[in-house]
């Protein structure tokens, strides 16, 4: 086989399996999926280029204030590795996540006094999903307080930050 007939093949090799959402492996042996994009928000929070109220951090999450909350207390906690949706993330790291949403669940649940937690998780367009990287949505419910337009609106940032804080303060009771 020449070297151009070569090229042509893995161009049609990795745009075949960009369709099919296969994951490969990189060279670092960490699987990613194709469609990931690094340009993402929460990637770019991630990487400290764009800046967020912060909740909780640990090895493996982040948990941040949701800049365009539908309710007071609206946080996302995301996963550090790189997936897109709910089906391209390792379950190690899928289960660390989730032991999170609990953790940050409870202490936005007692920030706000809130009677309910709602958590939510929209994986692929269809479903809703307008960032390309997992994240669950930790919403505080209460009766009779209906739930705003997502993605509508950005909140003040001292807003953000004093929900952030009042998060972090549970946060420390709870862990104590």
């Amino acid at each position: 086989m020449q070297a151009k007939d070569l090229v042509k093949y893995l161009v049609i090799v990795t745009k075949a399996t960009r369709r099919m959402g296969i994951i490969v492996r990189s060279f670092a042996s960490r699987e990613k999926p194709l469609s990931y994009s690094e340009d993402n928000i929460f990637a770019k929070i991630l990487r400290g280029e764009a800046r967020a109220a912060k909740v909780y951090e640990d090895a493996q999450t982040f948990a941040f204030m949701d800049a365009m909350p539908q309710v007071p207390g609206h946080t996302l906690v995301i996963p550090k590795y790189p997936s897109e949706d709910l089906f391209d993330i390792p379950p190690d790291n899928l289960a660390a996540t989730i032991k999170n949403v609990q953790l940050v669940g409870r202490a936005v649940r007692a920030a706000f006094e809130a009677p309910g937690i709602m958590i939510a998780q929209l994986s692929g367009r269809a479903a809703g999903q307008t960032v390309f990287h997992l994240h669950f949505h930790i919403l505080p419910r209460h009766h009779g307080l209906e739930l705003k337009f997502h993605a509508r609106e950005f909140e003040d940032f001292a807003v953000l930050e004093s929900h952030a804080q009042k998060i972090r303060e549970q946060l420390a009771h709870i862990k104590s």
